[in-house]
């Protein structure tokens, strides 16, 4: 047995090492520079050629301001918040460090200080990696802080070099970002709203963040929380008076125009994806993001930015005038995204009116409008893929005929009918009565009848939709996940920018590639890792892609998208109109470029964002996707693919089983509506197949630059409406310029709820 005096010297002599190497440690490491810290480079963004974009972050962003310059309420709420013992303390906190150390040992995240000074020092080294070699550095700086430097400058050192969001680093940059006044004018609700920023802006700037926790909405009510607590605890800690505290009850209005500093136009939108995709790719933080240093190369062509620009402003100034009608003209959206069909590469988008118009939702990256019509493709190519029940599993050809009747019952997988939320059995409305008997899918496709696809989607089923639509690049969280007829008409709602991508998929054969919008990154002279193209993946078989392009073509050449034929070279593509004309797209591709336009209404300041009516939106009835989208994707594609050779689609090779001939049902006596529900054709309407307009001695449109097919001395039929009856899960509409003049349309038997029962269908 070792004796107590051994014991003891092996215990002293082990301290005496470890206080020894402290000490030497404490000695051999500097004090962090405020002025170096807070001096972040800016990042700079190219466009594909290689020339710069914008520079953003860095010196353009931060002013390092004195103690002097930082009111005492800003100082309260920090100390308040974070280290209430910051005046007494040493710069550590034992019990963080103590955590900082088992983490370390036990493999875990080797973030632990928790003190102002520690934290000043982190930010000093936020280019570095986070490891232990870091963390013991940090530690000793932070010791040698707390016993050599004055508080204030620690203190001023920190809000100095903190992240605040919205591009801003530094208290002084951050107050002209939040609320466009200098630092040492911010009052104590202001300097408790720049307090709880400092928790981590990208959840807690009510601007919104990254990732799907950070919604504006979520992002506000955290802060709003946070705001009121660091508040109540600054009087806690006796560092406000209630009766102060007591003034303070609405949360502090904000200012937008630094941020849109340096960010017009469409910079801003751009600037945004890119700094997404990047920290995606890598893992980098946004606070390490606005640290700078970055140049990133976009892929974003700069020509065809400025081409769907115009292509939308144009339409815009001529189309919308809200002063003559406010109550419908205002708080009408634009938004568009184009792909490069053989690389995913976003060559263009257009997000909105820009930031410097206070707009900075992106609306080629928003989510909750639906497709509509557009949804369709997806249907037929997962008929062709897959088959139907009727067909055995055999892949069925675009020649299938489907009974395409106003108000035909739908069946679901049992071949019983679908029942309505009546106990009724479920009729799917078309936008037109017209009777169609029975139709192909491809001719379904080119006029946009509701009815095939409604029953086409419970013949293949639900799932197998979606499997297709995920292999083309529609996001799985986007996907309305209800398995009811409204599925098959749009009711999902994937941005402009999945659209565009997803369809290329369809023009390039079936190949499938992911967007992305970086191609490359510099830092510090050295090319960072992961930036490569991503790979290409095999979503469908070549020929059933291609036969889809056929269909598309067709809609197009003979469809719903004529419009689209001013473009002048082989196009396919798909309209898309939802219930109550509450969003219009179009999305179409040719060869080289895949380009999806949506058309929305709703106001951006609302706290539901809620979809508005486009009926009457530029003195017309309705808006359908073959008309405004259209106008706008064939401006833009035409300037796009100015000089370009002209190419062909491959040839599409018949490939499935005609349905009708597998097995497909039969017209039977449940497929024809009921006296109690139908509503008798107009004389007006034409028993023909082939709609043909009849004449009302009134114009059929306005001449106007964005109604390209316009010839102001045709008369004719009014367009159909999208307004439509409800049925299980939603009410459909359907969409069609070309449909003849309706009758009298039926009352809504019901109405319909702006997500559960939007109901898409072209236009």
């Amino acid at each position: 047995m070792p004796s107590w005096k051994l014991v003891g010297g092996t215990f002293l002599g082990f301290f005496a090492v470890i206080f020894a190497g402290a000490g030497i440690g404490i000695a051999s490491v500097g004090t962090p520079d405020a002025n170096k810290a807070a001096k972040a480079q800016n990042n700079v963004f190219q466009w594909a050629d290689g020339t710069q974009m914008v520079a953003t972050g860095g010196t353009t962003n931060r002013q390092i301001v004195p103690i002097d310059q930082i009111p005492l309420s800003m100082r309260n709420a920090v100390i308040a918040a974070e280290n209430e013992s910051f005046e007494t303390d040493k710069g550590v906190d034992p019990m963080g460090i103590a955590r900082a150390v088992v983490n370390m040992a036990t493999g875990g995240s080797t973030q632990g200080g928790s003190t102002i000074t520690q934290q000043y020092v982190k930010n000093t080294y936020l280019d570095s990696e986070q490891t232990l070699k870091r963390k013991v550095t940090e530690l000793f700086i932070a010791i040698k802080l707390g016993v050599s430097e004055e508080k204030d400058v620690v203190l001023a050192g920190y809000l100095n070099t903190a992240y605040y969001g919205r591009d801003a680093y530094g208290i002084q940059a951050a107050a002209r970002a939040y609320f466009g006044k200098d630092a040492k004018d911010l009052n104590p609700s202001e300097s408790a709203f720049l307090a709880s920023m400092l928790k981590g802006p990208n959840l807690y700037n009510p601007d919104g963040g990254i990732g799907p926790a950070a919604t504006p909405e979520a992002n506000e009510k955290r802060a709003r929380l946070r705001w009121a607590w660091v508040l109540d605890r600054e009087v806690a800690v006796g560092r406000m008076a209630q009766s102060e505290r007591d003034k303070y009850k609405e949360f502090p209005a904000r200012v937008d125009s630094e941020q849109a500093r340096g960010m017009s136009g469409q910079t801003g939108y751009l600037v945004e994806v890119a700094k997404q995709y990047v920290m995606k790719t890598t893992g980098i933080t946004a606070e390490k993001m606005a640290l700078g240093g970055y140049t990133i190369t976009t892929t974003f062509e700069k020509p065809r930015v400025d081409a769907l620009v115009k292509a939308v402003e144009d339409t815009r100034n001529d189309f919308l005038d809200e002063k003559k009608r406010p109550q419908y003209d205002t708080y009408v959206q634009f938004g568009a995204a184009s792909v490069d069909v053989k690389t995913g590469a976003i060559v263009a988008l257009y997000g909105g009116p820009g930031w410097d118009h206070k707009y900075f939702a992106n609306n080629a990256n928003t989510s909750g409008v639906p497709v509509g019509s557009t949804w369709k493709p997806y249907v037929l190519a997962a008929a062709m893929q897959y088959g139907t029940q009727n067909s055995k599993g055999s892949g069925i050809s675009v020649d299938s005929k489907y009974n395409a009747d106003d108000r035909t019952v739908i069946n679901d997988r049992s071949g019983k009918p679908l029942l309505g939320s009546d106990g009724q059995p479920f009729r799917q409305k078309n936008e037109s009565e017209y009777p169609y008997g029975y139709v192909t899918l491809n001719e379904a496709m080119e006029k946009s009848i509701n009815v095939p696809f409604a029953q086409l989607v419970f013949d293949v089923g639900h799932s197998k939709v979606r499997e297709v639509a995920k292999a083309t690049g529609i996001l799985e969280e986007s996907m309305d996940k209800n398995n009811n007829a409204s599925f098959a008409l749009g009711t999902s709602t994937p941005s402009a920018i999945r659209m565009a991508d997803s369809y290329a998929t369809f023009a390039a054969s079936g190949t499938h590639r992911e967007p992305f919008s970086v191609k490359k990154v510099v830092k510090d002279g050295k090319q960072v890792p992961g930036f490569e193209p991503p790979k290409e993946s095999r979503a469908m078989d070549d020929s059933i892609a291609d036969n889809v392009t056929k269909v598309l073509r067709n809609v197009v050449e003979n469809g719903t998208g004529t419009k689209a034929k001013k473009l002048g070279r082989p196009a396919a593509g798909k309209t898309g109109t939802t219930d109550q004309n509450k969003s219009a797209w179009f999305v179409g591709y040719t060869p080289e470029l895949s380009t999806s336009v949506t058309l929305f209404r709703n106001d951006p300041t609302s706290k539901n964002k809620e979809l508005m009516s486009m009926n009457h939106v530029g003195g017309v009835d309705s808006i359908h996707g073959g008309d405004i989208p259209a106008a706008i994707w064939t401006e833009y594609m035409r300037e796009a693919l100015k000089g370009a050779p002209v190419k062909q689609f491959p040839e599409a090779e018949d490939i499935g089983v005609i349905a009708d001939a597998a097995g497909a049902p039969q017209p039977t006596p449940s497929a024809v509506p009921s006296p109690s529900v139908s509503v008798s054709p107009s004389p007006s309407t034409s028993p023909s197949v082939s709609p043909s307009p009849s004449g009302n001695g009134k114009p059929t449109c306005k001449p106007r630059p964005w109604n390209l097919n316009c010839d102001p001395t045709a008369t004719g039929g009014a367009n159909a409406g999208t307004d439509a009856g409800t049925g299980p899960g939603g009410s459909p509409d359907g969409g069609t310029s070309t449909m003849p003049s309706p009758p009298t349309r039926p009352g809504r038997p019901g109405g319909s709820s702006n997500w559960g029962s939007i109901m898409g269908a072209s236009g």
